[in-house]
């Protein structure tokens, strides 16, 4: 049971959940500041939690099960559960029900309003594993399901919507969306010898990597406009710096002549950047607020 258990978690990449998650915090914090005048409660960040955990778990599985033939093709990815037999098909459509409900649970305790958003949510999670296959914006389509995340956050907690946090979505969007772009560089043969659509199979990885860097400048200046939009202050700022370098280093190290460190930019840089950002956003708005 265990030994399925971590076939599981090692499927849907759990480590990975790093990505969105202190975004989908820092989404419940402003909308909770920004509109209510006061911090979240430990039960709406409990319900947030388990959300995300249903949301991203579901949108893995789905992957994983709607992929199961391209990945049986791909070298770097012909030992994922599926391909490699750990897993059946059925299984994982049981996981994917499963954490379906959990989402739906969770998003149901946290307001009316979110569960509305709940039909979006579910046809941006099926669609963009079938977007490869007909558009290299497969990356944009990604970003806009991932940033459905700081945007829920603050949805669930505010039952509505601001300029704020459209501005925060767009950012996180093509945070997604660039990081997705350099990943990609890695399958760009398999990508144009079997017909998937990418930036990088369409373009080469010389444009792949300059779109990916205008991605990323468009999350920059959206996360610097939140300096200026919302109670925001210096600690923020210093968080932003510190993402900005991040992203400006993870640029330095992959070249289209050398992607190496591909996997570096992909995860480690990534996590360190959502993680800095929360943490900096959190540590100045319980100064404001203590």
């Amino acid at each position: 049971m265990f030994g399925k258990i971590r076939v599981f978690l090692e499927m849907i990449k759990i480590e990975h959940t790093l990505f969105a998650l202190p975004f989908a915090f820092m989404g419940m914090l402003l909308g909770s500041v920004v509109i209510n005048g006061h911090l979240p409660s430990w039960g709406q960040a409990g319900w947030i939690l388990l959300a995300m955990i249903g949301a991203r778990s579901a949108a893995m599985g789905m992957n994983r099960l709607i992929d199961r033939y391209i990945d049986a093709k791909n070298p770097r990815t012909e030992k994922r559960a599926i391909p490699a037999g750990l897993l059946k098909t059925r299984e994982v459509a049981i996981f994917v029900v499963v954490f379906l409900g959990l989402f739906l649970w969770a998003t149901f305790e946290l307001s009316r309003f979110a569960l509305t958003l709940f039909p979006i949510a579910l046809v941006l999670l099926i669609a963009y594993s079938y977007t490869k296959r007909f558009t290299w914006l497969c990356h944009v389509v990604l970003g806009a399901t991932i940033a459905l995340a700081p945007l829920g956050g603050w949805a669930a907690v505010t039952d509505s919507f601001s300029w704020s946090s459209l501005v925060f979505y767009i950012a996180i969007a093509f945070w997604t969306a660039g990081f997705d772009v350099i990943y990609a560089c890695d399958d760009i043969e398999f990508d144009r010898r079997e017909g998937i659509y990418s930036i990088p199979s369409r373009f080469g990885l010389h444009k792949a990597l300059k779109i990916a860097q205008g991605f990323h400048a468009v999350t920059a200046l959206g996360l610097i406009a939140l300096a200026f939009i919302t109670p925001l202050g210096w600690w923020y700022v210093a968080g932003v710096v510190i993402a900005c370098s991040i992203l400006f280093y993870q640029h330095r190290i992959v070249k289209p002549n050398d992607l190496r460190r591909v996997q570096t930019a992909f995860f480690t840089m990534n996590s360190w950047l959502s993680s800095i950002v929360f943490v900096f956003t959190l540590i100045d708005l319980v100064v404001k607020f203590w």
